[in-house]
């Protein structure tokens, strides 16, 4: 009988057992290690935005996490940061919009 490295892959496979990895979540401890974090973060959500201006979906991303760690001030940034890229996308309006509703700032909605 002779296996080609193609059953032999197949049946490895078949015995694998899922891979339940689940990343640990992250505990912050001191405002320092938070701001570093944050740091990193918006390091990374700025990378991406400077790689695709166009892509909405990294601003909508960037200023929900700003909105998560309650800057709003942030957030409000990003969206305004957008909104000189792509002013006639009503969605990026209402998500602005929402998201000052949302956290009690009526007028600046």
């Amino acid at each position: 009988i002779q296996i080609t490295a193609e059953q032999i892959l197949r049946e490895a496979k078949d015995r694998q057992e899922p891979e339940l990895f689940v990343p640990p979540k992250q505990k912050i401890t001191d405002p320092q290690e938070l701001k570093s974090y944050q740091l990193g973060k918006r390091k990374e959500y700025e990378d991406k935005i400077r790689k695709n201006r166009n892509l909405t979906s990294h601003w909508y991303k960037y200023s929900a996490w700003e909105e998560s760690q309650q800057d709003f001030a942030r957030a409000r940034s990003v969206y305004e940061r957008a909104m000189h890229i792509d002013y006639r996308n009503p969605a990026m309006w209402q998500r602005y919009a929402e998201m000052e509703m949302r956290n009690g700032f009526l007028n600046h909605a």
